[in-house]
């Protein structure tokens, strides 16, 4: 499977991801400078987490500007996958390819911690092959990760089944307990209609090697390779 990572000014998770993609899962991947203008040959595009332009204005308000996001859109118009983490996922939504924006936490605070999360439907590429009654333990580090939509996209998402991830307890209870940034409906990650673009806020390229002692975000990239693969 053949992954492309961009690189803004600012990403710092992108070899991270790289890491991953390549060493760990075996995959090919490339990095991709934010003013290219074209996307080699590619099955998938992941927007790695970090501080896109610093942040200013809004996390990801400047990144979608870049040159390259107008090929990003292309590609996922065209059907091609598209996965955000982090920064990415704020990217994404402020590139009007995922619904909602991601909001200042609800402590006003900059979070980096593990925290866990449930999948809550199968019917997505990186959520395919988990096991939807089995928490995982991820982590996030934001400052504006609080998703937020009005109510009408927001029960759209549930009707579409559209909602990937929920922050919940170890224990897999879905509430305000587990919820670390105040997210509406406590929604950690989503993906389009098409299902073919998906974001979230925790990193799990930082939880995907036994090294780390934290495996729990791997069986995302395995969905995602046998997504591609398997077909």
């Amino acid at each position: 499977m053949k992954f492309g990572v961009i690189v803004f000014p600012g990403s710092n998770c992108d070899d991270d991801m790289v890491h991953v993609l390549g060493d760990v899962m075996g995959q090919d991947v490339t990095k991709i400078w934010h003013k290219d203008k074209d996307l080699p040959d590619l099955d998938c595009v992941v927007l790695p987490g970090g501080f896109s332009y610093g942040d200013y204005v809004r996390a990801g308000a400047i990144a979608q500007f870049s040159p390259v996001m107008r090929a990003v859109k292309a590609f996922a118009g065209d059907g091609g996958l598209v996965f955000g983490v982090c920064n990415g996922f704020q990217i994404l939504c402020e590139s009007h390819l995922l619904p909602g924006v991601l909001l200042r936490n609800a402590n006003q605070q900059f979070i980096c911690k593990n925290v866990w999360l449930r999948p809550v439907t199968n019917n997505s590429p990186i959520t395919a092959n988990l096991d939807l009654k089995k928490p995982l333990k991820i982590p996030i580090a934001h400052a504006e990760g609080r998703y937020f939509a009005d109510e009408k996209t927001l029960d759209a998402l549930e009707r579409n089944d559209q909602v990937l991830f929920r922050y919940c307890t170890p224990e897999g209870k879905i509430g305000a307990e587990g919820n670390p940034n105040g997210a509406t409906r406590h929604i950690a990650g989503i993906c389009n209609e098409r299902r073919n673009v998906f974001g979230m806020m925790p990193h799990p390229e930082r939880a995907a090697e036994n090294v780390l002692g934290n495996e729990d975000g791997r069986g995302l990239f395995e969905s995602l390779v046998a997504s591609v693969l398997v077909g």
